[in-house]
């Protein structure tokens, strides 16, 4: 949550058993490296054999968009994809985190939402109730082992209105004029191509679609990304700013408008514009 907040090791991962010291040592060891916490489940899904097949992926949904080479890189820190999960999904759920955002989006039956960083499948699993049988969920992930976790949920749970998807970091590879909304949930920090990432979902995004991303109103080195970078990046690609929401002291839930493919600026103007301002940090701390 695409994801796109703590996605992992981009290496493929063996099936094999781990001891419970074992285990303990390497969730710690995670937490202490990001500065994010360890979480029971994460570490209880390590104990076992991995019991899916390594071609379980996703599929691209679209034809390669523009390049990440047609766009400048972002001027702060990108911050390391670190695990499939923020945390543990019954203490998200008992803060009403979930609730929360998808009250803001006004998620409801037969839109087609995007998870973008989708991880292991918090935030689909509580999408696929919402759109129901006539709406789709499209969780989408740069990291093979989380496709591989979230279709073998997805397979395990009976979801018939789930696709799983194999973006790359500038592009989410979603099919044109398809989505209602999308979602980026702790995770828009660690976008290391953010500007093409953005400038591509707007293909897919169908007129007046809504983008809301959660994050924590922090430096991108500590995992959060500042409210006033976000708004900086996003409206170098055309968003429009509709809300954002505090409910939560140090973080936000921020709803951009997409913008339409004629009011998209051209990679150039983006390239240039951010040349000569470019989207800093405030106050030029990362």
């Amino acid at each position: 949550m695409t994801a796109r907040w703590i996605r992992g090791d981009r290496r493929p991962i063996r099936a094999r058993r781990w001891s419970a010291p074992a285990v303990a040592t390497v969730v710690l060891a995670f937490a202490l490296l990001s500065g994010c916490r360890p979480t029971s489940d994460i570490a209880d899904s390590l104990r076992g054999p991995v019991l899916i097949a390594p071609s379980d992926t996703g599929r691209t949904l679209a034809a390669a968009g523009a390049p990440a080479s047609a766009f400048p890189l972002p001027a702060r820190t990108v911050a390391d994809i670190v695990a499939p999960r923020w945390s543990n999904e019954d203490d998200r759920d008992d803060v009403g985190e979930a609730e929360r955002v998808l009250r803001i989006l006004g998620a409801k039956e037969g839109m087609h939402i995007a998870d973008i960083g989708a991880g292991d499948g918090y935030y689909v699993a509580r999408l696929v109730p919402r759109v129901g049988s006539t709406g789709r969920v499209y969780g989408e992930d740069i990291v093979p082992r989380y496709l591989e976790l979230l279709a073998s949920r997805a397979r395990n749970s009976g979801w018939t209105n789930v696709e799983v998807v194999r973006g790359e970091a500038h592009d989410p590879r979603l099919p044109d004029s398809t989505l209602d909304a999308a979602i980026l949930i702790h995770m828009y920090h660690e976008i290391s191509q953010p500007f093409g990432l953005m400038w591509n979902l707007a293909s897919a995004m169908k007129p007046g679609g809504r983008v809301v991303i959660l994050d924590l109103d922090r430096p991108t080195s500590g995992h959060g990304t500042p409210l006033q970078l976000l708004r900086c990046e996003l409206r170098a690609v055309g968003y429009r700013e509709s809300r954002v929401d505090r409910e939560v002291p140090g973080e936000y839930v921020a709803v951009f408008i997409a913008p339409t493919l004629a009011e998209r600026p051209a990679p150039e103007a983006i390239m240039q514009s951010l040349a000569e301002k470019p989207c800093t940090p405030p106050g030029g701390r990362d």
